[in-house]
């Protein structure tokens, strides 16, 4: 008698992917959450699309752009290992240049990475971009359009910075939204020396940031808070970040 096995099910970890523009895009907003949801197990994943080639290092020796590629790509490899999750995939699009890119190309890269790592939730960009940058708006864009095509995955999160905060500490760069609009915070203080270390391991960028030069207060006001909108959701009941940080 022939015999009879039974299927074997392959049960996958949580997994987020986050799809950022540059590397430090990842750290100075979202690093915290990251970070802890790396500590609860998630399987989380970066792919970032451009190799920062036309990030101005302030305060460092002057690069040409392919020697500043190389040095933000260890800074953003070297920032992964510091917030404790995996090594990124980095895209070789050309930096201040993603509005003008194929955005179907992009989409599909996505989808491809989609389909490699099997997130549940996605992390990126929404429509203004954050600060109105156009690489920033570009990559939500297709993020958002890989979202739309990838029925596996169940949530779609932006990152944010309420309206209120932006005022209180006069962010002139960045695009607040309206306090309700917020459908996730993250109080990331638990993590707070594992941000600060993923931030400065970008050497050759956090002079250029006013806010790592203010005051401590004004730091864990702006950093040590993540903020976020969920932009979409098709399965609430695999969206483990809504659980994980109630």
């Amino acid at each position: 008698m022939p015999q009879v096995r039974e299927r074997a099910e392959v049960i996958i970890s949580p997994g987020l992917l986050a799809i950022f523009a540059h590397p430090d895009d990842e750290s100075f907003r979202c690093g915290g959450t990251l970070a802890l949801a790396a500590r609860h197990g998630v399987r989380v994943h970066l792919l970032t699309a451009t190799r920062g080639e036309a990030g101005i290092p302030d305060d460092s020796p002057m690069y040409r752009p392919e020697e500043l590629a190389q040095v933000r790509m260890q800074e953003l490899r070297c920032a992964c290992r510091a917030l404790g999750i995996a090594q990124p995939r980095i895209l070789d699009y050309r930096d201040g240049h993603l509005e003008q890119c194929d955005m179907e190309e992009l989409t599909r890269t996505i989808l491809d990475e989609i389909e490699t790592v099997h997130p549940q939730v996605l992390m990126s960009f929404r429509a203004d971009g954050l600060s109105g940058h156009p690489d920033h708006i570009a990559v939500g864009r297709c993020v958002a359009a890989a979202f739309e095509r990838a029925e596996e995955v169940a949530a779609l999160y932006t990152v944010v910075v309420p309206r209120s905060l932006a005022e209180q500490l006069e962010l002139k760069s960045v695009q607040g939204v309206p306090d309700e609009w917020i459908t996730l915070t993250v109080d990331v203080s638990a993590v707070w020396k594992t941000k600060m270390a993923a931030i400065r391991c970008y050497a050759t960028q956090v002079s250029s940031s006013p806010m790592l030069r203010a005051p401590a207060e004004r730091q864990r006001a702006f950093f040590g808070v993540e903020h976020f909108i969920r932009a979409a959701c098709r399965h609430p009941e695999q969206d483990f970040l809504a659980r994980m940080f109630v």
